[in-house]
């Protein structure tokens, strides 16, 4: 593999010139780029990245953090980010927490060490902690499913559409509606939208059992213990359910099938997530789809532009359809 020297040399310009070229930063003339072009086209050259992360001063690398690789949100919104990226010659670097809040604050001061050009994270909390270490860095981060008031956001509107699933129940005659959550130190999948649940029944004057509000992780068998739960240990049974997860939902779908509940006919499942299995599911889960993959894609082009010093949005919310099938 010839160096930039030998380039020059072949192409009858110098190395600067040769530089400029290869990094699009300053004046070439046409003839001498046509040139350079010829030369590297025929010896097969390839510019070293170290090299040309020490003379940039980037890495062409954006660090994501993500709580687990497992689910099908995780890799939707990681093929979004990498789909915008890879066009512009980024590479990811992916950090898997496994849903550990510890890992989450390690894996920001790790990345920062690697040198990444800027980091993109998939937040399962709020914690002052976390977003005290965000705000220190200084390089490019932005966050995807959480809202940090310092740090560009891109956000679900879990609220609106906790509500607006709620309200469908309603709408098909259920009144007495459970409702699986998880930890509400998760902002937005455990907060808002359990007080999406519960604000719904109170605007609507419906009661709630204690024992119809249950709480999991994400994760199928945690939805078939909340059920289990819910049901044996409810004064009334519900008449549908409200599952903030599709794996939770499935969960739930289970242990109603092996106690001999029928779906939707004795208990309606109504969710978030819109996974692929969802559809699949017996009956098909009706769900909220939030789109993921554009959360990956505008996440993207926010780092990007910050990397480019233009001008980024702090909150970007993204729209989400419920797609009605036949598990309500």
């Amino acid at each position: 593999m010839p160096t930039i020297k030998e380039i020059a040399e072949m192409a009858n310009v110098s190395r600067s010139t040769v530089s400029r070229a290869l990094n699009n930063s300053g004046y070439v003339s046409e003839d001498a780029r046509k040139r350079i072009e010829k030369v590297i086209k025929q010896t097969g050259y390839v510019p070293s990245e170290h090299a040309k992360a020490l003379r940039t001063k980037k890495t062409k690398v954006i660090g994501v953090i993500l709580p687990t690789i497992q689910t099908e949100t995780s890799s939707k919104v990681v093929a979004g980010i990498d789909q915008v990226l890879a066009n512009q010659g980024y590479q990811i670097l992916l950090a898997n927490t496994h849903l550990d809040r510890e890992k989450e604050m390690e894996y920001v001061d790790l990345l920062k060490v690697r040198q990444v050009d800027g980091i993109i994270l998939i937040a399962t909390n709020t914690e002052d902690s976390l977003a005290k270490k965000l705000e220190e860095l200084t390089i490019p981060v932005v966050v995807i499913g959480q809202e940090f008031e310092q740090i560009p956001s891109i956000v679900y509107d879990n609220y609106q559409a906790g509500r607006d699933v709620v309200s469908y129940l309603i709408s098909k005659g259920h009144r007495q509606i459970g409702f699986v959550g998880v930890d509400e130190k998760d902002q937005a999948v455990g907060y808002l939208r359990k007080q999406a649940y519960l604000d719904e029944m109170e605007t609507q004057q419906l009661s709630v059992e204690d024992t119809w509000i249950q709480r999991g992780v994400f994760d199928i068998d945690s939805g078939y213990d909340a059920a289990k739960r819910m049901i044996q240990h409810s004064n009334q049974r519900p008449t549908a359910i409200f599952a903030v997860t599709d794996r939770l939902a499935i969960g739930v779908m289970s242990y109603l099938k092996e106690v001999g509940l029928q779906v939707p006919k004795d208990v309606a499942i109504i969710s978030i997530g819109a996974s692929e299995i969802s559809q699949y599911t017996v009956p098909a889960l009706t769900t909220v789809d939030y789109h993921n993959e554009q959360a990956g894609i505008k996440a993207a082009e926010q780092i990007l532009a910050y990397l480019d010093a233009k001008k980024i949005s702090k909150k970007i919310t993204l729209d989400y359809r419920l797609i009605i099938r036949n598990s309500v």
